[in-house]
């Protein structure tokens, strides 16, 4: 099968096409094969090794010191299952699935496999091989900020980088949760953000957001750019910051600002469940949820892909189509 190979951190270039051998499910797995995947800010982080400050080190332990452990990146998928390994389970040869791998990774590449139990569900039949590969990393992330930051109806949100694949998701959500939403994204995105529930926007290019008088019980910021000290007055007393892109400085805060501040703060990674990767199955079949999608490219061209995300200009989601 194709595959691409990232055996080396640094640019796009680097990442190549190669035959490397078909997986075959072991107990208790699926083979999946893919048609279709995407190239998210993750996946160019750590390709690039381009990480939030304080960070770099600890990357290269985790992942790989000169380039990463697992050469195929990706982590969210959508296929159709080839083959069940043995014990069986849900899945069954010819389902239309979709998944999330995290930091598994390996979706770059015409198969995989995946444990049955794992971040896996059936694909919405209201949904393309594309928009369905792109609903789980956006998703779950902000499922698990949600989560953590005990986000309830009625809350006053305001998610700071808001038209990325994180903060699309997030909008959808948290209109879905009874949240109410202030969206932050630049002047061209303002009518996606009203057109997927957000009840106000604010343009970053002619208004910043923490001098418009008002507080929010939560913000997410999910582009780095609104750490504790810029935009605590805008937090109400109990108000959570949460922390998307956080660097390592910003993390070595939290304790502190629990002790002194009648605010939280919360960072660190998105773990996706198996549960939330139902739950966006349902909400994208009722209709609640649809991923955003900024460009495609074929398999060929995911090179190409990288260099995009790497602008930082990207809205929603970058989807690659895996031909067989």
């Amino acid at each position: 099968m194709q595959a691409v190979i990232c055996d080396q951190y640094g640019p796009p270039d680097g990442l190549q096409l190669f035959e490397v051998n078909k997986p075959a499910p072991e107990r208790g797995e699926v083979l999946i094969k893919v048609d279709a995947t995407t190239v998210s800010s993750g996946d160019w982080r750590v390709s690039s090794l381009n990480v939030p400050r304080g960070f770099g080190l600890l990357m290269r332990l985790a992942l790989g010191w000169h380039g990463p452990r697992q050469p195929i990146l990706g982590t969210e998928f959508a296929g159709v299952v080839e083959a069940v390994g043995a014990d069986g389970g849900q899945f069954k040869a010819g389902d239309a699935v979709f998944g999330f791998t995290d930091m598994a990774m390996g979706c770059h590449a015409q198969y995989l496999c995946m444990p049955q139990s794992g971040a896996l569900a059936l694909k919405p039949a209201n949904l393309s091989d594309a928009q369905a590969a792109a609903l789980s990393f956006g998703g779950t992330t902000a499922l698990s900020f949600f989560r953590r930051g005990q986000l309830k109806r009625g809350d006053q949100l305001l998610i700071n980088g808001a038209s990325g694949a994180v903060g699309t998701a997030a909008v959808q959500l948290a209109k879905h949760f009874g949240a109410e939403v202030t969206a932050v994204c630049s002047t061209a995105n303002l009518a996606l953000m009203k057109s997927l529930g957000a009840t106000h926007v604010i343009d970053y290019t002619q208004q910043d957001f923490t001098k418009n008088g008002k507080a929010y019980d939560v913000i997410m910021d999910t582009a780095g750019t609104a750490p504790f000290a810029h935009c605590e007055a805008s937090l109400k007393v109990g108000g959570r910051l949460l922390m998307v892109l956080a660097d390592l400085p910003s993390m070595l805060k939290i304790p502190w600002i629990a002790l002194t501040r009648r605010k939280k703060l919360i960072a660190g990674p998105a773990k996706g469940r198996a549960e939330d990767i139902r739950l966006l199955a349902e909400l994208a079949e009722k209709g609640q949820f649809m991923p955003v999608i900024d460009r495609s490219y074929p398999l060929a061209q995911i090179a190409e892909a990288y260099r995009y995300v790497a602008t930082g200009r990207k809205c929603g989601n970058v989807v690659i189509t895996v031909s067989n």
